[in-house]
């Protein structure tokens, strides 16, 4: 069964996410999404407050027929890095490459979100080629200049 879900979303836990994790909930499944990773600056308090809530399983299996998935955007020392699917102690500052295998032990996805972005906290090329990643974000919306979507 395919699945629209959106892999990187700041709440208001984020410090430039103003939306409440219910919200974002309800915006994505108004726009037709199965599902939402939260995945806020350096932080993974929204997993407890949607835990609390009970508006996401750490199973990984969905509330109501809509996934929540935790997540975080680590800002490593060479850029951003999403870790999707676990949640993280405070890594901000420390080498993407440790991150990526913290990550991994954790049993998480490790994402380069707006690559080559340099604007906004890109790995560059010649880091990102060294990372053991498991996907790449192909386009994010507040990306400005339009070669950094292709």
């Amino acid at each position: 069964m395919p699945l629209n879900v959106d892999l990187h979303t700041h709440s208001f836990f984020s410090g430039d996410g103003i939306s409440s994790p219910e919200d974002m909930i309800a915006a994505a499944r108004a726009k037709g999404l199965s599902g939402i990773a939260i995945t806020d600056h350096n932080t993974c308090d929204a997993v407890n407050y949607l835990l609390e809530k009970g508006l996401m399983r750490l199973d990984g299996m969905p509330v109501n027929d809509f996934l929540v998935l935790p997540g975080v955007e680590v800002t490593t020392a060479d850029g951003h890095l999403l870790c999707i699917g676990a949640e993280l102690p405070y890594l901000k500052g420390k080498p993407a490459r440790e991150v990526c295998d913290i990550i991994h032990q954790r049993g998480g996805l490790a994402i380069p979100p707006h690559p080559y972005d340099l604007f906004r906290a890109g790995i560059r090329l010649g880091t990102l080629e060294t990372l053991p990643i498991d996907a790449i974000e192909v386009f994010n919306a507040a990306t400005t200049l339009r070669r950094y979507n292709r």
